[in-house]
């Protein structure tokens, strides 16, 4: 992960034109890619959508902002026997269920995926580990993103929050806060801000007293937090002024602060590291298609295009120097990556195997505990 960190952040000036595509199998296809919506979305459709059904008119891709439950629908889906999608964004630790359950096709990097310009397998110019994340071999990364947090700029009379401690500082910092309704990164970020070495942190969750302590710390702002579930939710809660602070994926702040000018900025300070890309449902009715579609789609030259969209950075290593400015604020992107060594002196790096062992448990015990 150490290389991921190290290539990630460099930016430089000049992305090349866009490259010929492979020609994908004859006959006029609708491909249903689901992914997350919002900022996201709109940069893979820029990036790769309309590019590729330029390139390809007989190909039409229909979008679905359904990721948020992709991996329960996948299930349905199978459970069914009417597999409806063709391809699936998701997190590394739901990839990983859904290849132990079947769920998603195996690939083989060097024959599915591009290798980069120079000839470099992909299997070798992916980030180390981010293929095949606990063993899997079903997951197609894109981007490494964060989780951190956005706060209002205009309601702390300039005594702006710095630290992740100060998310649970009332006091300090009054004011409704807003954060995933889920236990990922919540519970973490609760044990840090209480005290915990960051180090520890997953050893300390492996423990009943480790996670009654991560409930303890939640407990203090409990009666004052908004639960968000999809990712355009916090940015638009902080916009309106409806919470002060909220957890968030820096791709949707930066859109906040950069694009819609929004009164928000950043709090680095332990922003988790999380991987995001492709899965191919098993069973689904376009295998051949979609696989000529994700082999052009994150090549080299696409994966950087991206990062003209959007503030989170490409996945493969020979992406990283071509990453420039944003396509239409020109502003240089670099450091806005959540990778960008002066926002990344604290970070978390999300343990999705560990997730991947402990996700039904305690989404169960975080159920339990919202409705109390």
């Amino acid at each position: 992960m150490k290389s991921l960190l190290k290539y990630t952040s460099f930016a430089a000036v000049g992305v090349l034109a866009l490259g010929a595509a492979t020609t994908g199998p004859a006959g006029a296809v609708d491909l249903v890619v689901v992914s997350w919506g919002g900022a996201y979305t709109a940069s893979q459709q820029k990036a790769y959508h309309e590019p590729y059904m330029a390139l390809h008119p007989d190909i039409k891709i229909l979008n679905d902002d359904s990721s948020a439950e992709g991996l329960a629908k996948m299930r349905a889906q199978a459970e069914a026997g009417n597999v409806t999608w063709d391809l699936v964004d998701l997190v590394a630790a739901d990839a990983i269920a859904a290849c132990d359950e079947g769920l998603a096709l195996e690939i083989d990097p060097d024959v599915d995926l591009a290798a980069a310009p120079d000839g470099t397998p992909a299997s070798e110019d992916f980030f180390e580990g981010t293929l095949s994340p606990g063993g899997s071999n079903c997951f197609i990364p894109q981007i490494v993103y964060s989780t951190t947090f956005g706060y209002r700029t205009d309601k702390f009379g300039g005594n702006n929050p710095s630290k992740l401690a100060d998310v649970f500082d009332l006091a300090g910092f009054p004011g409704k806060r807003s954060l995933e309704q889920k236990p990922i990164g919540n519970l973490e970020w609760a044990l840090i801000a209480d005290g915990v070495d960051p180090a520890a942190v997953y050893d300390v969750l492996s423990t009943p007293e480790g996670v009654e302590q991560a409930f303890a710390k939640l407990d203090t702002i409990k009666d004052q937090t908004i639960w968000w579930t999809k990712g355009a939710q916090p940015p638009q809660l902080l916009a309106d002024g409806e919470v002060v602070m909220a957890s968030a994926y820096n791709g949707r702040l930066f859109s906040a602060i950069e694009e819609e000018k929004q009164p928000i900025a950043m709090l680095w300070d332990w922003q988790v590291f999380d991987l995001d890309g492709w899965v191919i449902p098993s069973g689904g009715k376009n295998v051949d298609v979609v696989k000529t579609y994700v082999k052009w789609a994150t090549d080299t030259q696409r994966l950087a295009d991206q990062a003209k969209f959007i503030s989170y950075g490409p996945a493969r290593k020979s992406s990283a120097p071509l990453v420039g400015k944003h396509a239409d604020l020109g502003i240089d992107m670099g450091p806005h990556m959540p990778t960008n060594p002066e926002n990344a002196k604290t970070t978390l790096l999300f343990n999705y195997v560990w997730w991947a062992d402990h996700r039904a448990e305690l989404d169960e015990r975080f159920q339990a505990w919202l409705a109390q």
